[in-house]
């Protein structure tokens, strides 16, 4: 499983405190069937806990994301400052999906040289 986090994200995460370790831990709870919100065309939503407490008042992710193949972080919030996403989001995200996933390896890494993506580190 490849799992990578765009810009945006690496930048909320850092901004966050997430850790690569956390990202990992919710992508493998995806793996095993956990996801909090399936929006169908390879979006899910997942909560990452919040630094030394629970996923409940934690942060929310959007995953572009295809079962034992690859996960990509695109969008996290904070509960707090956002419910949840919008119809319209939902639809802007499977279209991002849709492009993301047609993505061939060589694009990909492109994409992490340019500082677009960068890979989530895994370590088991």
């Amino acid at each position: 499983m490849q799992i990578f986090k765009n810009k945006w994200f690496s930048k909320f995460a850092r901004e966050e405190g997430i850790l690569d370790k956390e990202l990992c831990d919710t992508v493998h709870d995806a793996e095993n069937g956990l996801i909090d919100a399936d929006y169908g065309g390879g979006v899910i939503k997942q909560r990452i806990a919040r630094p030394n407490e629970g996923k409940s008042g934690g942060f929310r992710s959007i995953i572009l994301y295809r079962r034992e193949n690859k996960a990509f972080f695109v969008f996290g919030f904070s509960k707090k400052d956002k419910d949840n996403i919008k119809t319209d989001e939902v639809r802007w995200f499977k279209k991002m999906a849709k492009s993301t996933f047609a993505l061939s390896e060589e694009q990909i890494d492109t994409l992490i040289k340019t500082g677009d993506l960068r890979p989530v580190q895994c370590h088991e």
